[in-house]
């Protein structure tokens, strides 16, 4: 909006940049705000070398916010880190998941004749073009479903577990009933961002996802963008049914239209589930992961008979104790809320973690707006999903983009000028 051309106030209850995917630091914070009473063992280290990201997402590096990043150029305040490897579960064990054809072949995760097949269904998505009718291998795009597309290339339910799961990254199955199109570009999507950097498709921020508001604060400064952190919102001033401003601290802030989380405005939002996350402290890589600095594991719905699949994502942390330097791991297990025992649906994936040194449990509601903003001009965003990566996000401010200004988001609009360092194009 900032690089648009209009006038942006940005005010945040909390201290921290992030809202509720910010990064918490020092260690100790992260303890008082899980109610947890005890300090933090000395073997964790000094607190402030630890950044714990509440709601930890990975960038797909050919994906919606890399290219935003790009674009925008907030890639200058920030450096990233390639994630090491994606994993599957499968079974009770931990395999690589392949793909490529190269990684295809030489995965123990499918029979010989099996990887054959599946070698075939990867070429078609690779060589797939939605503008290509030639390619299409009579799948008709808008009407086959992806169940079909399967059923074409003769692969088996495992296979179609780690390829819906694991390399279209799908919480459901449902996605089996519906056109092939969207699916068949996830994988490519994958395959894409895999190609960049050759060992995982996610790249991470190295100082934490807290690295992104911060990020994008920047360059909103950089187009005359103001921001206030601690500042309350004890109000939102409306005049004949549209807002007009917002009340903090006896003060009136006007505007035309106004974004927020659904924090802000529970009366205008309404719940669609829940999201369990569990963020985990370890002090070893996990098994059967080729010790992996950094990794993701899906774990399919179909291998713990539930309706969604549990995510686990883990990174390293270094922190010193004296001059002797440990190793610690960051492991966070999540999944959306099935039952009235979240604990026990996440309990698979921290089985696959133990042993844990401390464990901070968090259960979250999902909201979604009532009603699309047009009329009141307040655009809510939904709350994060328990997918592992930014798409379903990016989609979201994508939307709430267009329905503000009803014009689509054009990645091309975001670039910034050569000369362009105040937010004037030069005359």
């Amino acid at each position: 909006m900032s690089v648009n051309g209009k006038k942006v106030l940005h005010m945040d209850r909390n201290p921290y940049y992030g809202g509720e995917s910010s990064s918490i630091t020092p260690l100790e914070e992260l303890y008082k705000r899980f109610g947890i009473s005890d300090s933090p063992p000395e073997s964790m280290g000094r607190g402030r070398d630890w950044n714990v990201d509440l709601i930890p997402k990975f960038l797909m590096a050919n994906g919606q916010l890399v290219k935003m990043l790009l674009y925008t150029e907030v890639t200058r305040y920030l450096d990233f880190k390639v994630v090491e490897g994606s994993f599957v579960y499968k079974g009770g064990k931990i395999y690589k998941v392949p793909s490529t054809e190269t990684e295809a072949l030489a995965s123990n995760l499918m029979g010989m004749f099996e990887k054959r097949r599946f070698r075939k269904f990867l070429v078609f998505v690779a060589n797939f073009d939605e503008n290509d009718p030639k390619t299409f291998e009579g799948v008709d795009p808008k009407l086959t479903t992806m169940g079909d597309v399967y059923k074409k290339f003769d692969l088996g339910q495992d296979v179609v577990d780690f390829t819906g799961h694991a390399l279209a990254l799908y919480r459901t199955d449902d996605y089996l009933e519906q056109p092939c199109l969207e699916t068949i570009n996830r994988i490519k999507l994958y395959s894409e961002s895999l190609a960049r950097y050759g060992k995982s498709p996610y790249l991470y921020p190295l100082y934490g996802l807290g690295e992104l508001p911060q990020g994008f604060a920047r360059l909103s400064a950089i187009y005359g963008g103001t921001y206030m952190l601690n500042k309350p919102v004890d109000e939102i001033v409306m005049e004949g049914g549209h807002v007009v401003g917002v009340k903090s601290e006896g003060e009136v802030a006007r505007c035309k239209q106004l974004i927020c989380d659904p924090s802000y405005i529970p009366d205008r939002v309404h719940k669609v589930g829940q999201v369990i996350r569990v963020i985990c402290v370890l002090s070893h890589p996990i098994k059967n992961t080729n010790d992996a600095n950094s990794c993701q594991i899906i774990i399919p719905q179909n291998q713990v008979n539930r309706k969604s699949a549990c995510v686990r994502r883990y990174l390293y942390a270094v922190t010193s104790r004296g001059h002797i330097y440990v190793w610690k791991y960051i492991a966070i297990a999540s999944t959306t809320v099935e039952t009235s025992d979240p604990e026990a649906e996440i309990e698979p994936a921290l089985e696959l973690l133990e042993p844990i040194d401390q464990k901070f449990v968090a259960i979250s509601d999902m909201y979604d707006p009532r009603d699309d903003g047009t009329e009141s001009q307040i655009f809510a965003s939904r709350s994060y999903d328990a997918t592992t990566h930014f798409e379903t996000t990016c989609n979201d401010i994508k939307d709430i983009y267009k329905r503000m200004t009803g014009s689509d988001f054009d990645f091309e609009n975001m670039k910034r000028k050569q000369n362009d360092v105040f937010g004037e194009d030069e005359q």
